[in-house]
């Protein structure tokens, strides 16, 4: 997690319906710095509930925070209510009047992918692990029966194993596939500075990865650790003409 100017969210315990609300690192808001957002990693059982919101739901001159903090854990102690269902009532305890901001209410539950959803690799920082990187995600994503998304996965990891060997500093490197309800790609390195996208010359001999990768993937990104930072893209599965998904809230 990181912040951004916002409350950290409210953490629902699947077995105990306490809440809490964890200390996070304060940042900017978003646009008004160029630095990395210090994150915060946190273990949370399964079914746990995450009440993402912002200030607009909590804070204003005639409402005081304690006590609409208190109002939202008193909602989200009922959580095993739908998220939609716990998402209407806490708008409607939190804000029955007129109000000075806008507000925003995000409800997730965690859950867990199994161990055949989850393919890892660590890599040598070393040209050759490029080849062998692209291998083995290429088989992957054959046996997860996704051929038709070899092709842009096979380019996806060639470019960011590439950059992590290339730019990134001394230390392993991971390449991670999960398949849930789209395929991502996650080459991991110790290295903190930002890829950019640009747009490379026509003569230029380099420059051209990110921008491939922007162009054949639903969306990309990049966040920090402790450790480093992970770059991701993400591309969307080919389903069957009414083939549906299992969503929830």
């Amino acid at each position: 997690m990181a912040r951004a100017g916002h409350p950290p969210p409210a953490l629902v315990d699947p077995a105990t319906g306490s809440v809490t609300f964890p200390e996070l690192p304060a940042g900017p808001p978003l646009g008004l710095g160029g630095l990395p957002f210090e994150t915060t990693e946190l273990e949370l059982p399964e079914g746990t509930l995450v009440a993402l919101f912002t200030d607009g739901l909590v804070r204003d001159r005639d409402r005081d925070l304690d006590d609409q903090l208190d109002g939202l854990s008193g909602v989200l102690t009922e959580h095993r209510r739908p998220l939609d269902e716990l998402c209407d009532r806490a708008v409607a305890k939190l804000l029955s009047g007129p109000v000075d901001d806008d507000a925003a209410l995000l409800l997730v539950r965690t859950h867990k992918l199994g161990g055949h959803q989850v393919a890892v690799w660590d890599l040598t920082a070393d040209p050759e692990a490029v080849g062998f990187a692209r291998t083995v995600a290429a088989r992957q994503v054959e046996e997860w029966g996704l051929d038709e998304l070899v092709f842009t996965t096979e380019l996806v990891v060639s470019e960011l194993v590439t950059n992590a060997i290339r730019h990134a500093a001394t230390g392993p490197i991971q390449l991670r596939l999960i398949r849930d309800r789209n395929l991502i790609c996650e080459v991991s390195d110790t290295g903190h500075t930002s890829p950019h996208l640009r747009h490379a010359g026509s003569d230029d001999e380099g420059g051209r990865g990110l921008f491939l990768i922007a162009q054949m993937t639903q969306q990309w990104g990049t966040r920090y650790t402790s450790t480093g930072k992970t770059i991701w893209a993400e591309q969307a599965l080919v389903r069957d003409e009414g083939d549906g998904e299992d969503t929830e809230g």
